[in-house]
Order: structure tokens, then C-alpha cells, then sequence
């Protein structure tokens, strides 16, 4: 069975290392960005089948980029990991297509 194909997106770039090392042997890592317009742009050239990301993004947060990314790739699953526990944006997460919903 193939891994998948996973881009991650967080504007630290200490926990995209830190994510890095526990995806790495169980899923072909894509790419990874720092800010929304960077997760659009990458992911269109690389065709993820899974982004990880984070709400609080320079440039374009991940709501925003989620919700573009679904209109853009609608198969792509997304999956927010995430500090902001409040009920609004995990609302707001799921309206944009998200998978899932995780708090670091």
C-alpha cells in the first residue's frame, strides 16, 4: 500500500520539524510551508492527499486556505493541528472541510 502523500503547514518552523520526524517513515512528506498563499501554491504543484495545518497563519490563515484548498482539491483530507481550543474556529474548521481537529 502506497503512504500518503502529506504536506504540512504551520508558521513555526520548529513544529514543522517536530512533525516531520514523526510523519516521516509512515507517510511521503510533500512539502512544508509556512504561511497560507505558500499551502495553496504547494499544494497545487504537488497534490497532497493529506494537509496538515494550523488556524494562525501569515499571509492567509488556515481557514481561509482550507477552504480555497477544498474548491481547488476537493479529495484532499485536512486536518487542523492546533492551539485555539475556542468552539469558533473548530466550527469554522469544519464548515472549510476539515477532517479533523487537534490542539498541540
Amino acid at each position: 500500500m502506497a503512504k500518503p502523500r502529506v504536506l504540512l503547514a504551520d508558521d513555526h518552523s520548529l513544529v514543522l520539524e517536530g512533525f516531520r520526524r514523526i510523519l516521516e517513515d509512515q507517510c511521503e512528506l510533500v512539502g512544508m510551508v509556512e504561511d497560507g498563499r505558500a499551502l495553496l501554491e504547494m499544494a497545487q504543484k504537488v497534490e497532497p492527499d493529506i494537509v496538515i495545518l494550523d488556524v494562525s497563519m501569515p499571509l492567509l490563515n488556515g481557514i481561509d486556505a482550507a477552504t480555497q484548498l477544498q474548491k481547488l482539491q476537493p479529495s484532499v483530507k485536512v486536518i487542523f493541528v492546533t492551539m485555539h481550543a475556542d468552539v469558533d474556529y473548530v466550527r469554522s474548521a469544519f464548515e472549510a472541510g476539515a477532517s479533523g481537529y487537534l490542539l498541540k
